[in-house]
């Protein structure tokens, strides 16, 4: 009598251990990954006050429709390296300076705020760090913060905005 002799293979050789652990496996990166960028790109609060924000929003309209009466508008040129801003303002009571407010729509930690200082009647100039690319929000408004013009703003695209009723 003949014994057939069988080939014992161990388990790690077999495909089907490596198969059924493949899946979870993936899952455990997959969630490493996850954790990762959600660590990595924490975006906190927009605002830490947004209610009071929220119940402020009559001010800033109401801040609107001074620039709105005062018959503000406003051109924006920007330099082709964005590192420098020019601001032509008309309408009624010129201020002596304005207040240019750069605002990223989800991080508040990018906004800037630029004082522009008058070279001219009617015309505001500043130096400008330039933004990186994306949508920002742009605001031109008066130290006092009595009235306001705002447009959005698209970078690299964009080099002149008209802000205000024409």
């Amino acid at each position: 009598m003949s014994m057939k002799s069988v080939e014992v293979k161990r388990w790690y050789r077999e495909p089907w251990p490596w198969m059924l652990m493949a899946g979870p496996a993936v899952v455990v990166i997959a969630a490493m990954v996850t954790l990762w960028l959600a660590l990595a790109s924490d975006d906190g609060l927009v605002a830490d006050d947004y209610y009071k924000r929220g119940l402020a929003v009559n001010q800033i309209l109401a801040r609107d429709a001074v620039a709105g009466a005062r018959r503000y508008r406003a051109q924006v040129t920007f330099a082709p390296a964005f590192d420098r801003v020019r601001v032509t303002l008309a309408g009624d009571e010129l201020p002596p300076a304005l207040m240019l407010r750069v605002a990223h729509p989800t991080r508040a930690g990018m906004d800037r705020v630029v004082p522009l200082a008058a070279a001219s009647p009617g015309i505001y100039e500043a130096l400008l760090t330039p933004p990186p690319a994306g949508r920002w929000q742009l605001t031109v408004e008066d130290a006092g913060h009595t009235w306001r013009l705002n447009a959005a703003w698209h970078v690299p695209g964009e080099t002149v905005l008209q802000l205000g009723k024409r």
